[in-house]
């Protein structure tokens, strides 16, 4: 019961909203603060380390918290050892005394899963305690026989025998020989033609991290882990301790074949059937079913992975006091089938998704995937989002670190954690060093901090997501035309699709239209969205909903009954569907590839003559947008109504003077980003200017609102002159929104 009253103390005091006075706003309190990933890299940390440190981090930097990283093979004292333990029991303390907080990083360099395996001391302590729920891979072994002839051979002894299937290469027919085993050998009466037979083995990898999908190894690892730390200074966690951190787990190991033992068996639990049949359909196209089966195949994959590591660190942290973040590694792989399962579905079960934006643009533009993540939070009803942000991005200038904080902001994240202090600020593996001994940001790190918790005293709450424009989460088309062993390493996903457009069509809404929006999971989609009356599909949710007027359907061969009848329903009541560059043809679901064509053609009954605009009696529209840029996609979402926001992108008027491709710089056409929140029916606005030019311009609000102006690079609230007009039979609120080159300020309706 006291663990459990720690655990609502702390929701109240995280997500208890926004500040109420400017005085608060102004001075952000310590658990507003970052905290900053520290390593303990690659020497031996000493109490006397940790005091002067802390109370820099703290005193100098203006950090509220530290997440612990254990880093390098020089580190000391030895990691899980009783020193260990007692040099974090006593860091622990030092930061009760100094009122900052800790978050719990699981791990010993990473990912989390092995214990010190990979950027530790390279002693694997996962798989040399438990050596059975290491990772594990699938393999498949196969040869081609011609008909008339009797196969006779033994089945595969290396490990798990999951399914034994001949495939007639012509015709695709498949036959389960997993019956015609006797005494380890396969026998079988070869029908005509030639045949494929495959045997699908899970064997062990030898990588010494977890089997991400087991239930089992998690809690093993929790128990090496986490319960460690509880066991000695239990007295720390929902005070001190207040959040766990995991990080970048991975679906792209083991030759991004990562599988489990109990996978059939889950399967027929789940499904009331036998998976043997759909295994080909893993590395082959098996014809029809081929996309249907590796939907099924795949979606399996994933709600393990999710209701492994994800839920069991969830369930745990919340029983302990603290709330549960973490993130996947190469969250930048537009198709993650092969890196992350389901990018979305990953964060159904954590208190706060995360994303790790890490690296130069170029490589990893992980910015075109922050509001999956932050979509995914709101998909499944949390609120808070975290990025670790700024790892081996080298040495940034000043501008970089708030314009990447701006952006992240912007679009959902609201715990932002520096990447990163360094104990041995001379042995820096990954750049930058942020602390106050770096001379390149000592004067100014407070300052950031300040601004860094300010943003957060704001945004970290409960307020509601507003947003009028649903996305369709495209993970249907993308587990259909995804296999294993693709043309690309594991490690860039495997299997690029070429025809996807749904980072392109994000980035063309935010980062240009000026209209934000949400990412909706097709299972989020199906059971958590109804057809309003009035056209809208309306997100259910005790924190997060939403009521959607359109909903994208982006680029997608294949799709689910249910996500075409929902915008069919949407399309009927009056609402608008919006589909792009690929009309689906094919279902995630076994046998209804004929509804998908039929149901697409009472959408678009004109397609085939190449009319892609559908209209009906209570004002629905159906399009297709064969080629989407800034232009088309503009003219498609325009409407009588006022949107949520007015003024701040690209409109198809800039067209007219030469800014189709890019809306230029000047006459107020810069394109602010935003997000809106609201709060017990009051919203909340922040706008940022992430260009070189300054904004100027009248913009509007929907609805007939008083607002101030919170100013979090300063701290400073001011009135805000505003009049009033209609738009249809709307009111909006019309204003002068003024806003300087990389500055941001939030709107606060009284």
């Amino acid at each position: 019961m006291k663990k459990n009253l720690f655990f609502v103390l702390l929701l109240c005091s995280v997500l208890q909203g926004t500040s109420q006075t400017p005085a608060e706003f102004k001075t952000p309190a310590n658990r507003y603060r970052p905290k900053p990933l520290w390593f303990w890299n690659n020497t031996t940390v000493t109490r006397k380390g940790i005091d002067t440190q802390l109370k820099a981090l703290k005193e100098q930097a203006g950090y509220g918290g530290v997440s612990i990283l254990p880093f390098g093979a020089k580190f000391g004292p030895k990691y899980l050892s009783p020193e260990y333990f007692d040099l974090y029991e006593y860091t622990a303390g030092k930061a009760e005394t100094l009122g900052m907080q800790l978050s719990l990083y699981d791990e010993y360099g990473f990912p989390s899963g092995s214990g010190g395996a990979i950027g530790g001391d390279d002693i694997p302590r996962f798989l040399n305690r438990y050596p059975s729920l290491a990772m594990k891979r699938l393999d498949k072994i196969e040869e081609e026989v011609d008909g008339g002839t009797v196969y006779h051979k033994p089945a595969s002894a290396a490990g798990k025998l999951m399914a034994v299937v001949a495939m007639d290469t012509a015709t695709k027919e498949r036959i389960d020989l997993t019956g015609k085993i006797t005494e380890g050998v396969i026998v079988w009466k070869v029908p005509e033609g030639r045949w494929k037979i495959m045997q699908f083995v899970c064997v062990n990898d030898g990588d010494p991290n977890m089997d991400y999908l087991s239930k089992d190894a998690a809690r093993a690892y929790v128990t090496m882990t986490h319960e460690q730390y509880y066991k000695r200074f239990p007295q720390y966690f929902g005070t001190t301790i207040t959040e766990t951190f995991f990080d970048e787990p991975t679906l792209y190991r083991a030759k991004g074949r990562v599988w489990t033992p109990s996978f059939n068996d889950e399967y027929r639990a789940r499904y009331g059937s036998s998976p043997a049949l759909y295994y080909p359909a893993l590395w082959y196209d098996i014809g029809p079913e081929t996309e249907a089966a590796r939907n099924a195949l795949f979606t399996l994959r994933s709600d393990l992975y999710a209701e492994a590591y994800p839920l069991t660190i969830s369930r745990w942290s919340a029983a302990h006091g603290a709330l549960a973040t973490g993130h996947q590694d190469n969250e930048e792989v537009e198709n993650p089938v092969g890196t992350s399962g389901d990018l979305m579905k990953c964060f159904r079960y954590l208190d706060i998704p995360g994303i790790d934006k890490i690296g130069t643009w170029a490589e990893r533009p992980t910015e075109r995937f922050y509001k999956i993540v932050s979509s995914a939070a709101y998909n499944w009803d949390h609120s808070l989002v975290m990025s670790e942000t700024y790892g081996a991005m080298g040495n940034l200038p000043w501008d970089s670190l708030y314009s990447i904080a701006m952006d992240q902001f912007a679009k959902g994240i609201n715990v932002l954690i520096p990447h990163a202090a360094w104990y041995d600020d001379d042995n820096v593996t990954f750049l930058p060093e942020l602390s106050s001994r770096n001379p390149l940001y000592a004067d100014g790190l407070y300052d950031f901090n300040t601004f860094l918790g300010r943003m957060h005293t704001i945004l970290q709450n409960e307020d509601r997501f507003v947003a009028e424009i649903a996305v369709l989460y495209p993970i249907h088309t993308m587990q259909g035309d995804h296999r294993f062993d693709g043309p690309l390493d594991p490690y860039r996903g495997g299997v690029e699709i070429p025809y996807l457009d749904y980072v392109q069509l994000g980035q063309m809404l935010t980062d240009g239209l000026g209209r934000d929006f949400e990412w909706l999971h097709p299972e989020v989609l199906a059971d958590r969205c109804t057809v309003g009356k009035r056209g809208t599909l309306d997100l259910s949710g005790t924190k997060q909903y939403n009521s959607f007027h359109t909903l994208i359907i982006p680029a997608s061969k294949t799709i689910s009954v249910s996500t075409l009848n929902q915008a069919a329903a949407l399309y009927e009541a009056g609402g608008k569907v919006i589909f792009t560059s690929q009309l689906p043809t094919r279902s995630a679901e076994a046998g209804a590839d004929d509804w998908v064509v039929t149901l697409m053609g009472e959408l678009l009954p004109q397609a085939a003559q190449g009319v892609y605009r559908n209209h009906n009696k209570n004002g629905g529209e159906v399009l297709f947008i064969e080629h989407p840029d800034l232009q088309t996609l503009s003219l498609a979402l325009q409407r009588t109504e006022p949107y949520d926001v007015e003024g701040i992108g690209y409109t198809p008027a800039m067209a007219l003077a030469g800014g189709k491709a890019n809306p230029g710089l000047k006459g107020g056409a810069v394109p602010l980003r935003y997000i809106h929140k609201e709060r017990n029916g009051k919203s909340i606005f922040y706008f940022a200017n992430l260009s070189d030019e300054p904004f100027d311009k009248e913009i509007a609000l929907r609805g007939k609102k008083r607002f101030e102006l919170w100013n979090p690079h300063t701290g400073e609230t001011y009135p805000v002159a505003a009049h009033y007009d209609k738009k249809g039979k709307e009111n909006i609120t019309l204003l002068r929104l003024t806003l300087p080159r990389l500055k941001s300020l939030f709107l606060v309706e009284k």
